[in-house]
């Protein structure tokens, strides 16, 4: 019987072994992707496509087509449960799968504040940030209500996320032309905490001078359809709210048994193998890198995709693995909408007009190359 790969998730990290799919074939071994959509809409471009700089064609993958024009199968559905010792993934739909090689690029979710209704129920007008796609409904349902009012748009979460969004809605507003909203963004404690003054300052004062309003020290406790409490018992009047508090790996790993890091992310060797099960592998926000922790960024997932590529086939073909190495500080480019972003790369610090340029330039090529079909080796 051939040997079987299984892939969970199109991500980021998967790009190179998707694009690299008939090669697997070439050698006997069988391929069959799990995920939730044919397509894998990249999340750096997400807040763009927000703002209407990006249509969804131009930031998504076609998962699906990639995979069975490369002789692989592609199962639209959720991985819900690993089991090593029967090496096969459960999932949503019941199904089980065998494999023997598994790569999980499951990706990451954000956690929802308690609500005052059950979670299944939860507000129409509540909307966390992953998966990128809710953006685009997000983008659709917005237009409609700057349409009809000034809008009350909420942005819960302190972190790069909640800039970018926050400033594409306005970006979304004004090129509507209809009212605009009040936007405000709700930070559990200091704005962009983690990064340095030289990003924090030239961050707010882009949104700042939109009127966005940025409010420290306001965790949320929970949010209905029309106000926000925060802990501090404040209600917050909301028409619009975003969810950007930070993500966290998929539960998955912890719920079968496999060893997880302190992030509850799939612990891996430096090999992006699992600690628990030599077949196990991971790449992307949903593992923890045992030899040093990673940032939630793309770029990793990125640097990741020839290692896994090298790693998922060493692997089927019994030959030793590559060890990865995250590599030297990265790009790092926020954009604020309005054609404004802020970057960063080592002690280079700069906003406007040209640190957006730039980001578009990579993202635009970023994409082109993959939804060209190129290996990327």
């Amino acid at each position: 019987m051939k040997k079987h790969l299984v892939l969970v998730g199109g991500g980021h990290a998967h790009m190179v072994t998707l694009a690299n799919i008939d090669k697997f074939v070439e050698k006997g071994y069988r391929v069959t992707v799990i995920g939730p959509s044919d397509f894998h809409y990249y999340s750096g471009m997400g807040p763009g496509m927000l703002g209407g700089t990006y249509s969804p064609e131009r930031i998504r993958f076609a998962t699906r087509k990639e995979v069975e024009s490369r002789g692989g199968e592609f199962v639209t559905d959720r991985v819900t449960q690993i089991m090593p010792g029967d090496r096969q993934v459960k999932t949503r739909s019941g199904t089980r799968i065998g494999y023997d090689v598994v790569s999980l690029n499951a990706g990451s979710y954000i956690p929802l504040p308690e609500t005052e209704i059950p979670e299944q129920d939860r507000p129409a007008n509540l909307y966390p940030v992953k998966p990128i796609e809710q953006l685009m409904d997000a983008s659709a349902a917005l237009q409609v209500l700057f349409d009809e009012k000034p809008a009350r748009v909420n942005v819960v979460g302190g972190g790069p996320s909640s800039a970018e969004v926050a400033g594409n809605v306005w970006q979304l507003a004004r090129d509507r032309g209809g009212h605009m909203p009040e936007i405000r963004i709700l930070c559990g404690s200091g704005f962009m905490g983690r990064f340095g003054e030289k990003i924090r300052s030239r961050v707010k004062r882009i949104l700042e001078k939109r009127g966005i309003v940025i409010q420290e020290n306001a965790r949320v406790r929970s949010v209905t359809r029309s106000d926000i409490t925060l802990e501090s018992g404040q209600r917050v009047d909301t028409d619009f709210t975003f969810m950007a508090s930070g993500v966290i790996p998929s539960p998955i790993f912890e719920d079968s048994g496999l060893a997880v890091g302190p992030d509850k992310g799939l612990r891996v060797n430096p090999y992006l193998q699992s600690v628990t099960d030599p077949q196990i592998f991971g790449g992307g926000d949903c593992i923890f890198f045992e030899p040093q922790p990673l940032d939630k960024v793309g770029v990793y997932a990125v640097r990741q995709n020839p290692v896994l590529l090298h790693n998922l086939m060493a692997a089927l073909d019994g030959r030793p693995l590559k060890s990865f190495d995250p590599g030297p500080d990265y790009l790092l480019v926020f954009n604020l909408g309005g054609g404004q972003g802020v970057l960063k790369k080592k002690n280079i610090v700069f906003s406007g007009r040209l640190a957006f340029t730039i980001k578009d330039y990579i993202d635009t090529k970023f994409m082109k190359r993959f939804q060209a079909g190129e290996t990327g080796q």
